[in-house]
C-alpha cells in the first residue's frame, strides 16, 4: 500500500525534528534517515551501523531528494511564531525575554517543557516543520528546488 503524502510529510517532519536528515525517493516513497552528525563527524562505528543506508543513498543519489534538519534560524523563527500565539501575557513575556538572551534554544526548551504549553509546543513545532517539508516537496516537484 502506498503511503499518503500526508503520512510522508509527517514522517519526514518527525525525523527532522529528531536531528535526522531525510532522503526521500519520490518514485518508491522510501524514506532513508541518517543522523545529521554522520555528515559532520566521520565516526567509524556509526558509519558501520548506517552503511547500508549510506550506500543506498550514495549509489542512487539522483533518485533521492535530501531534506535536511532545520537550520538554527528556521528553528528560531518557529519559536518566535509560537511565542506570538501565546495569549497569556506573563508566559508570553517570559518567552520573549528568553529569545533575546543567550542560549535561547536551551532556555526556551526548558521553560516550555515544564509548562502547561508543552503539548501545544510539540504540536505547533510538528505542524511548522510539516509546512516546510510540504514546501520543499512541492518546489522539488515543480522544478523550483
Amino acid at each position: 500500500m502506498e503511503k499518503s503524502i500526508v503520512k510522508i510529510v509527517s514522517e519526514i517532519a518527525g525525523h527532522l525534528n529528531c536531528g535526522e536528515n531525510c532522503y526521500y525517493n519520490r518514485t518508491t516513497h522510501k524514506i532513508i534517515t541518517l543522523p545529521q552528525f554522520l555528515e559532520i563527524y566521520d565516526d567509524e562505528e556509526y558509519n558501520e551501523l548506517f552503511q547500508k543506508d549510506i550506500d543506498e543513498v550514495h549509489n542512487h543519489k539522483s533518485e533521492y531528494l535530501k531534506i535536511e534538519v532545520l537550520q538554527s534560524f528556521e528553528s528560531f523563527k518557529i519559536m518566535e511564531r509560537f511565542t506570538d500565539k501565546i495569549s497569556e501575557d506573563y508566559f508570553k513575556n517570559s518567552l520573549e525575554k528568553i529569545l533575546q538572551k543567550k542560549k535561547p534554544f536551551r532556555n526556551f526548551k526548558d521553560v516550555v517543557e515544564n509548562s502547561d504549553y508543552r503539548e501545544a509546543w510539540f504540536e505547533f513545532k510538528q505542524q511548522e516543520i510539516e509546512k516546510i517539508v510540504e514546501t520543499i516537496l512541492k518546489n522539488e516537484e515543480s522544478g523550483n528546488y
